[in-house]
This record gives C-alpha cells, sequence and structure tokens, in this order.
C-alpha cells in the first residue's frame, strides 16, 4: 500500500526547529525506527506517519504545545526542495505562491494548498491530510510559520498578514503564536490560512530572475512528472476534476481515459491506499473548499460543477464534510452567504 511521503528537505527543516528545543533527534529518530542519515540525501522521503509521530514525540520529550513554529526561525528555500528556488526567482510573492501550490506535493504529499485573491486581499489555505494517523496541528502550524517566515526572508522586509486562521482551539498560552505572526489570531477557524495584503503580494521581489524562474519551473516540473507518473491517485484526480461538470462520474468513464480496466483501476487505487469512492469524495470536498472560496459563486453553480444532479445531495455531502451548511462556512470566510440563484457565470475546475 503506497503512503503518502514528506521530502527530507521538509523532514531536514523540522529537525532543525526540534533542536531549536534542545532535542536530540538523531536520538528520536532511532527511537521512531527512521533513517537519520537519509536527511542527507535531496531525494529521500519519508513516510506521512512518521513526521506525525516525530511531532508527537517532540511535544511529549519537550512539553511546548506550540513547538511547531520553531519552523519560522529555521526556514530557508532550501527547506522547499527545488521549490524554493523557483519561489525565490518569483517576480513576486503572488507569482511564487502560486509556483508553491503547483508543487506542492514534491515538497509533502499530506498538504494541499490553495492560493486566491478576494475581497479582503492573498488568502493562502491549507488542509493537512493524515494517511493512517491523524495529522497534528503542530504540522498546519509549522507550515504557516514557514510561509510568513519565508515571505519576510524573499522580500527583505516584514510580512504581517491581515489575518491568521488556525483550525486548532486556542491554546492556554498564545504568547508564542503572538510572536511568530504579529498579527489578529483567530482560533477555531474552518480551515489553516494566512490572509495577505494585496500590496504585499504584488511588490516586485529583490531576488527575482525570470531566466532562473524558467530553470527551476523545468526542474521542478520534471521532479513531479517523474513523483506522479506512477501514482494512479494523481491522475484519477485529474480526469475527475475534467470531468465533474458532465455529471456523476462513473468509475468505468475514469477507468476508460486512464486506459485501465475496472478492474485494475480498483486494485491500483487500493494498493495507494485508497478507493475510487473515497477519491471521489475528497476530490469534491477540495473542490467544494476552492469554489465557495469565489465571491459571487452560486449554490446551483458550485453543486453543477461537483457533479451534483440534485443541489440538496451536494447540501448533505457538504454537512458531512464540513459539519456546516454552504452559506454558514463561507460565512466564516468573511464572504457573502451562498444564493441559489442562478447566474449567467461559467466556472471550470481547476485541474
Amino acid at each position: 500500500m503506497s503512503e503518502r511521503t514528506t521530502s527530507a528537505s521538509w523532514a531536514s527543516g523540522i529537525v532543525k526547529a526540534l533542536e531549536l528545543e534542545g532535542l536530540d533527534c538523531r536520538v528520536m529518530f532511532k527511537q521512531l525506527g527512521l533513517d537519520f542519515t537519509a536527511l542527507d540525501d535531496p531525494d529521500a522521503r519519508f513516510p506521512q506517519d512518521s513526521m506525525t509521530r516525530l511531532w508527537q514525540l517532540a511535544v511529549e520529550l519537550s512539553g511546548n504545545e506550540a513547538i511547531g513554529l520553531n519552523m519560522a526561525r529555521v526556514v530557508r528555500p532550501a527547506s522547499f526542495h527545488v521549490v524554493g528556488y523557483a519561489l525565490m526567482s518569483s517576480r513576486t510573492l503572488a507569482e511564487g505562491f502560486e509556483r508553491l501550490v503547483r508543487y506542492q506535493r514534491i515538497i509533502a504529499e499530506s498538504s494541499d494548498l490553495s492560493f486566491r485573491l478576494g475581497p479582503e486581499g492573498y488568502s493562502l489555505g491549507l488542509t493537512v491530510h493524515g494517511d493512517h494517523l491523524p495529522p497534528t496541528r503542530h504540522s498546519a502550524e509549522a507550515s504557516l510559520a514557514c510561509a510568513l517566515s519565508l515571505c519576510t526572508w524573499l522580500s527583505g522586509r516584514p510580512i504581517q498578514p491581515r489575518r491568521v486562521l488556525i483550525q486548532g482551539p486556542q491554546p492556554k498560552n498564545i504568547e508564542p503564536y503572538k510572536v511568530a505572526f504579529h498579527s489578529p489570531l483567530v482560533f477555531d477557524a474552518p480551515h489553516d490560512a494566512l490572509v495577505f495584503e494585496r500590496a504585499d503580494m504584488e511588490a516586485p521581489l529583490p531576488t527575482a530572475n525570470e531566466a532562473m524562474a524558467i530553470l527551476h519551473d523545468r526542474f521542478a516540473g520534471e521532479y513531479l512528472a517523474r513523483f506522479s507518473e506512477s501514482r494512479v491517485t494523481h491522475r484519477v484526480r485529474q480526469v475527475l476534476c475534467r470531468i465533474l461538470p458532465q455529471g456523476e462520474p462513473k468509475r468505468e468513464t475514469v477507468a476508460q481515459a486512464l486506459h485501465l480496466s475496472q478492474r485494475t483501476l480498483q486494485r491500483r487505487l487500493q494498493e495507494e491506499g485508497t478507493s475510487f469512492q473515497s477519491l471521489l469524495d475528497d476530490t469534491r470536498r477540495e473542490l467544494a473548499e476552492q469554489y465557495l472560496a469565489q465571491p459571487g459563486m452560486t449554490l446551483l453553480e458550485t453543486a453543477y460543477l461537483l457533479g451534483f444532479a440534485d443541489p440538496s445531495n451536494f447540501y448533505r455531502a457538504f454537512r458531512r464534510w464540513f459539519d456546516a451548511t454552504p452559506s454558514e462556512y463561507r460565512s466564516r470566510l468573511g464572504g457573502e452567504p451562498l444564493s441559489d440563484a442562478r447566474t449567467p457565470a461559467c466556472t471550470t475546475p481547476v485541474p
């Protein structure tokens, strides 16, 4: 069964963050059955569940519930594998974050990123998925702190978000969060996110280099292609995103698009730890988050784009995904409640 993995580059960043707390990561790796020397191999990868156990052990040994925030103090482009250098050569932070979303799976397969412009500014949203173990909040908080620190490092000046959304409950001691983010904090948020001023994201970067950006895009694209080509899960998601607006996707249709028999498709997905129905549900949920963040998107449009013939089926699925109605969810994001009215706008899903 295929596992979600994390790059050695990102794992090395976690190790540096834990060492700031005085922890002996070499001993911790041995305790968890991990190869510490693999951190020096840029192409090595670690199972996502092993990183989850590493965070859990670190909190247990240190007593620091906010230990993930240490990542802000050690981040450099190298922490992001080849993606970091693509970010560094981008014209703006907005362009850099668009690259980060595109190549995120190189860094860690367990995280899904979104980056979009809304009424409040640019929002960098993060969803961390577990593998066999549920993800810890430390993983998401480390990523948020790391992203903000990278903004300051790349721009050469402090970047202060308008808001920081944290999915976890408010901890007893929020001082480390104030120090890490210097921004209004929203705990128990529907998702983890940094909301930035538009001007900060669109300002030119001093490290911009168009020729190097093209080169790093090629390297990152080639790596991602090699990394993804053998994973049916990734290819099924791409097909689903393309055909969902045509109605309820059939396994037979997806199998034909991939030139596989239904039985082979089912077996390959099982080997990668998922199923067609589970993948369909996950893809719809992730797309629903993207669509509801778009101002003006109606309930009927969203249901249609997700392949639901009956909007009531979409409504029920949404309650199951987020324990809220679509309107309640959008209100949490600070947008207008969803309308049932149809508008002439035409939106296609993002592959």
